[in-house]
């Protein structure tokens, strides 16, 4: 290194990197690129700077080999990376896809379904107590003018339900999680595979998580689908006071008298 600090002596063969990208052939293919590689490899560079002895080959040489090697290692993460972060921004996709929120419409009452004939009050009130997941200000106005039960009233029903089922609320929202977290897995090592050479040892490993991943991921899928979402009628039973077999019945009703009119319309 001469009369250079050490400093400088690495700031010298940084700087000569950067300025000979065209000598290097690999699979880098720009120099944006070729700098994002130089900053990661620059901690590594200095490493190789400790360790480097004078064996018969040249420092250049030496410094060569390094960057070839290291080249390889830095293209394989970050094709893992770009893989990692598709697989991501596929589920969120999926996932905004899912819970997206229905369209507004200007005038919505006009374009709600008619209530069935029919239908009594006390019918309706269980109906959305039944559903009070997905109630809205337009739901519970609409079920407070079929009722002449006051709003504030109902949102206290439905805000009493919701206690009563926290811990099961809780339970799904877990495994809604998870299930996201599991579908992630599966996007992750089947891009994996499509990104490999069949036939080797990697792609063996990555299609074994696969195939785990995904079965997993049905018998938690299964599972979701085997929970109560809504209200069972004990609950709503005990939230107004009244004998579970009246809710049973009402609710009952209303299944039979609806069925016929939905084979209809199909």
């Amino acid at each position: 290194m001469g009369n250079l600090s050490r400093k400088d002596f690495e700031g010298r063969v940084f700087w000569y990197l950067l300025g000979n990208f065209e000598r290097y052939h690999i699979s880098i293919v720009n120099r944006e690129q070729w700098e994002d590689f130089l900053s990661w490899l620059y901690p590594r560079l200095v490493r190789a700077i400790d360790l480097y002895k004078d064996q018969g080959s040249s420092f250049d040489a030496y410094i060569y080999s390094l960057v070839h090697c290291k080249s390889k290692e830095y293209c394989s993460r970050e094709t893992d990376h770009y893989i990692t972060e598709s697989a991501c921004w596929q589920a969120k996709i999926e996932e905004i896809r899912l819970f997206e929120s229905e369209p507004e419409y200007p005038e919505p009452c006009k374009k709600c379904r008619p209530i069935p004939k029919g239908v009594r009050p006390r019918q309706i009130l269980f109906l959305l107590l039944k559903s009070y997941n997905n109630a809205t200000d337009e739901f519970v106005e609409r079920t407070s003018e079929a009722t002449g039960i006051d709003t504030d009233l109902i949102w206290e029903m439905i805000d009493e339900l919701r206690k009563l089922r926290s811990g099961r609320d809780d339970e799904i929202l877990d495994l809604r999680e998870r299930l996201y977290c599991q579908h992630y897995r599966c996007l992750v090592y089947q891009k994996r595979m499509v990104n490999t050479q069949p036939g080797t040892e990697y792609y063996k490993i990555m299609k074994d998580r696969f195939e785990r991943a995904r079965k997993r991921y049905y018998t938690m899928k299964k599972r979701m689908g085997g929970i109560r979402m809504g209200a069972t009628n004990r609950m709503i039973a005990d939230v107004l006071g009244i004998p579970k077999g009246t809710v049973d019945s009402a609710l009952c009703v209303v299944r039979n008298r609806m069925v016929p009119d939905l084979k209809k319309s199909v």
